[in-house]
């Protein structure tokens, strides 16, 4: 019998782990994320097509490498990897070798030469690449009690929640650090924190992976300067928004302190500028163009639809991407992207 199953309370973090990626987690599950949401890669191949481009890129500043290895964490049934893989060139491609990390059971069909793995290859050279990976590394919450101290959030596998004891040692150290509360007497009582210590670390472990190359990050972001007040935590099921339950029937998510992740030399840039550097436009196709060739034009108005839903504004573009160099000289590293879009990771931040 599951431990949460007689009721006992936990917090957020224990929760989470084992209501997603337990033995009978929403992680484990034969649908996969695309069942229940929208990512990015589930929008549009744009986005790999965008991807591949950034990883042709990281192959030209590390002088082209006789390998280059593309890292997809998080990745799901191994959408990213395979439409990167698919969008190289030949060139590229015939010295690429893609990898597929995931705590889920390898689905078939995959193809057989990219390999599954449930934790990232070591020294690899290229692209490690997270898409909507750290909001899901399970935290705790801290909630704010009457007398202004920040206590732990316990919760039942039913969603029931208490307060427990203070928060103490070094998630409260973070919590000082990265999301600090205003003077005692603005306090409010609920206000509440994820703490993002266990993200910073796994990111870590992520970039220590590199032997050369770069890691990037696309999540759902906060910034020092506007965190929530009562953080983020949420759940999804079946395309729809929902309350966070620990029983395993949702995704528990909750967005990411990136500039608490970023690691020196970092910088941080948001969806839509990236991706407009990497060549995807919301343009709208020149109307003339439906009389002399209609089939290009709904094909290109098509196109533009995809790439707009991939960097609007109040969805997906705003999305921030944590880029983090790992043997790139910092010149090289810039022509990644436009020098000018990318922002040192605790710079003012506005979508």
């Amino acid at each position: 019998m599951r431990r949460e199953a007689a009721g006992e309370w936990r917090g957020w973090r224990e929760a989470t782990e084992e209501a997603l990626y337990g033995p009978s987690g929403f992680y484990r599950r034969s649908e996969g994320p695309a069942g229940h949401f929208r990512t990015s890669v589930h929008a549009s191949p744009l986005f790999a097509g965008a991807v591949a481009r950034l990883l042709c890129r990281v192959d030209e500043a590390l002088g082209r490498p006789a390998r280059l290895d593309f890292v997809d964490m998080a990745a799901g049934r191994g959408e990213l990897v395979t439409g990167v893989l698919a969008a190289l060139p030949a060139e590229v491609a015939s010295r690429a070798r893609g990898y597929a990390v995931e705590r889920a059971d390898r689905p078939a069909g995959l193809d057989h030469g990219i390999e599954w793995s449930a934790g990232p290859p070591q020294g690899i050279t290229g692209l490690l690449f997270a898409n909507e990976w750290l909001d899901n590394v399970p935290v705790d919450v801290a909630e704010v009690d009457a007398e202004g101290v920040r206590r732990l959030v316990l919760v039942r596998e039913d969603g029931t929640e208490r307060l427990g004891e203070p928060v103490t040692g070094t998630d409260e150290r973070w919590l000082r650090r990265w999301w600090p509360l205003p003077a005692r007497a603005a306090s409010p009582v609920g206000a509440r924190a994820e703490i993002g210590l266990p993200r910073d670390i796994a990111w870590a472990a992520a970039v220590a992976s590199l032997g050369r190359g770069l890691a990037v990050a696309a999540d759902y972001a906060h910034f020092s300067a506007g965190r929530p007040p009562f953080g983020t935590l949420t759940g999804f099921r079946e395309g729809r928004e929902t309350a966070p339950v620990p029983d395993g029937s949702c995704d528990i998510t909750a967005h990411v302190a990136l500039d608490a992740c970023a690691l020196p030399g970092a910088r941080v840039t948001t969806q839509r500028t990236a991706l407009r550097a990497l060549g995807v436009s919301g343009a709208r196709p020149p109307l003339a163009l439906a009389s002399t060739d209609p089939a290009t034009y709904v094909r290109a108005l098509a196109g533009a639809g995809a790439a707009a839903e991939l960097t609007a504004s109040g969805g997906l573009g705003d999305f921030g991407w944590l880029l983090q160099p790992v043997g790139i000289p910092t010149a090289r590293f810039e022509d990644l992207l436009d020098p000018g879009d990318l922002l040192a990771p605790t710079d003012p931040y506005t979508p």
